[in-house]
């Protein structure tokens, strides 16, 4: 995969800024209209940038919950305001595709996409400074309020949920694991080239030659191994599904969704792999590991930021262990299901008079809810 190459040779920013490129291509181009295709993808040959905005501050890792982001219809168009605490290659690309939630909100399943042009956004990338992948500008961006053409809205009002599992996460986490198999790989060769070539003339061996070092090297090759394949084979899955991304999928229509669960099991695996084995190949390296020259202190950086990347691991861990025990409805990934076992048991604690108060509030707030309906 070219973000796999992109990050063994070259720079994980580079690659991720790539994945959060073809990302945002991908969810405009599931809903493609001419004026899309005029204005946003033609222009790419020219060299056009653009990225996905998906991430709010209020919500950290759970970014398909654009709580501090909403667009109203305006005549003509949109009126669209967006907080993102994390942003590639914010205030460098072209245009945005960002989530937010729909005009007429009734629930975090209506969310909707558009795109916003890099004149409209703001953003300070010169105050990023982070540990690893710095290359990619990732700051936070803000878009104040813009009005936008009708023409910038991706599919129906609404389907931003919908898009979000067909699209969205699908090419973001194939990317992104392939990015955190690119640094595996990428460290397994820094910590071949230098043990290969490193000599304890005391002993008459060169660091390669212990059995120890050869363990770590064919554990994390094996391991790294395992993972890519991993990732190809989901990969090849939802090629199959869109017929080698050719098929036109109408709004509520799933093929890539279909494989979210093994998509995020990829991308945990790629990212806690990555960690693992970077970790073990500067223990390979001894001391000469830390020095800036070898750039393993680099991979080391950048492989660290897979595991924290939404959705984080732990989310991801939850996500799969819940998904096979309690069936994958159980996940409530759009915050719609009511929980009655749980709630039902916390009345159980209160009094009569906290049940009252309880009461009480809901009792008005059904009021306000049936009267703001008429």
């Amino acid at each position: 995969m070219t973000c796999e190459t992109i990050a063994r040779y070259g720079c994980a920013s580079t690659a991720m800024c790539y994945v959060m490129h073809t990302s945002a291509v991908a969810a405009i181009m599931l809903r493609p209209t001419p004026e899309l295709i005029d204005k946003y993808i033609r222009p790419l040959n020219s060299g056009k940038l653009g990225t996905l905005s998906y991430s709010d501050p209020e919500t950290g890792s759970h970014f398909w919950y654009p709580i501090s982001s909403g667009a109203e219809k305006t005549d003509g168009g949109y009126k669209v305001r967006k907080k993102a605490s994390w942003t590639t290659s914010g205030g460098f690309a072209d245009f945005y595709v960002v989530q937010t939630t729909s005009p007429n909100f009734t629930g975090y399943d209506d969310l909707s996409v558009f795109v916003i042009d890099g004149a409209d956004v703001q953003s300070q990338p010169s105050l990023w400074d982070a540990l690893g992948l710095r290359g990619n500008q990732s700051g936070p961006i803000q878009v104040d309020n813009v009005e936008i053409p009708g023409e910038q809205v991706v599919g129906p009002l609404g389907d931003g949920a919908s898009s979000n599992d067909e699209a969205v996460d699908p090419w973001f986490l194939i990317g992104s694991s392939s990015v955190w198999n690119g640094i595996a790989l990428g460290a397994i060769d820094i910590a071949k080239r230098h043990t290969t070539r490193k000599k304890h003339v005391d002993v008459g061996m060169r660091v390669a030659d212990y059995p120890t070092i050869q363990d770590y090297v064919g554990e994390a090759v094996m391991d790294t191994n395992a993972c890519r394949l991993f990732g190809y084979s989901v990969a090849q899955a939802c090629d199959t599904a869109t017929d080698d991304n050719t098929k036109t999928l109408a709004p509520g229509e799933t093929a890539r969704a279909d494989f979210l669960h093994w998509l995020w099991q990829i991308k945990f695996e790629a990212a806690k792999n990555t960690a693992h084995v970077v970790d073990k190949m500067l223990h390979a390296c001894g001391g000469s590991g830390y020095k800036r020259d070898m750039e393993l202190e680099r991979y080391l950086r950048d492989a660290k930021a897979g595991w924290v990347m939404g959705p984080t691991n732990e989310v991801l861990r939850q996500f799969v262990g819940k998904a096979v025990l309690l069936g994958f409805e159980s996940l409530d990934y759009w915050n719609q299901t009511y929980n009655r076992r749980a709630v039902e048991n916390e009345v159980k604690k209160l009094d009569a008079a906290g049940k009252r108060e309880l009461a009480e509030q809901l009792l008005a707030e059904v009021a306000a809810s049936e009267a703001k309906a008429e």
